[in-house]
């Protein structure tokens, strides 16, 4: 079966969910106001920018994870997906996604945000197969570290990689859609790479490869690529 793979943040939900995940604790107190959102902006900044040490980032996303109960954390986020992401979640996304899975496409999130924060997410649009940062978790707790490599940037083609050998998949047919020049390593491998609502940096590089610019954030998502979509399975 073909894989359409999607990434999250920006792309399926119109916002970043580690971002949000961060503004809830703030929110609810959860965490130092003026440490952690400070720190939280300045991260979600070197992202766009192209210039995050994921290493750095989860060192600080992951601690809120080992400061308290699982119980406890997954009430959180419960009133968090509640209250911040299912406002944020795309119609038109939601179309793409049952396009795909009605031609018999296997459908897939790649992610470098992480696993606890995402699962739920994924969840919501019916998607299975979800590869993301994975906090790691001992003894009935989360530790505040993470296990493997980063889902981010090269590190997500390495865990695709890995998740193929896996299911002795490939990437033949293959889709990508992603919002976010740090992607443009996996953009690069399928066979049918798609920008949507693209950063400036990857909004050029498309122009300048010739692929689709998609968006998913006005309305319902395009006749036209549904049809490309379907066309390109027959």
């Amino acid at each position: 079966m073909t894989l359409a793979i999607f990434d999250l943040d920006n792309t399926l939900i119109a916002g970043d969910s580690d971002y949000l995940w961060g503004q809830y604790l703030v929110d609810q107190g959860i965490v130092n106001r003026g440490e952690y959102e400070t720190a939280n902006a300045r991260f979600y900044e070197d992202y766009k920018q192209g210039q995050l040490d994921i290493r750095e980032f989860l060192n600080f996303a992951l601690q809120p994870l080992a400061q308290h109960d699982p119980e406890q954390l997954y009430a959180w986020r419960s009133e968090f997906v509640r209250t911040k992401i299912e406002p944020i979640l795309l119609p038109a996304a939601r179309r793409l996604i049952e396009e795909h899975r009605s031609i018999g496409d296997t459908l897939m999130i790649i992610t470098a945000t992480n696993r606890f924060v995402t699962e739920p997410i994924a969840r919501l649009y019916g998607i299975e197969h979800l590869i993301a940062t994975t906090p790691e978790f001992k003894e009935g707790r989360y530790t505040g570290h993470y296990e493997g490599i980063p889902c981010f940037q090269e590190g997500k083609v390495t865990r695709l990689d890995e998740w193929l050998n896996q299911h002795e998949r490939s990437l033949e047919g293959s889709w990508f859609y992603s919002d976010s020049h740090n992607d443009l390593p996996l953009l690069g491998l399928v066979c049918h790479p798609v920008a949507v609502d693209p950063d400036d940096i990857l909004s050029q590089h498309a122009n300048q490869q010739g692929w689709p610019l998609l968006s998913l954030r006005h309305g319902t998502c395009p006749d036209q690529h549904l049809e490309q979509v379907r066309r390109v399975r027959l």
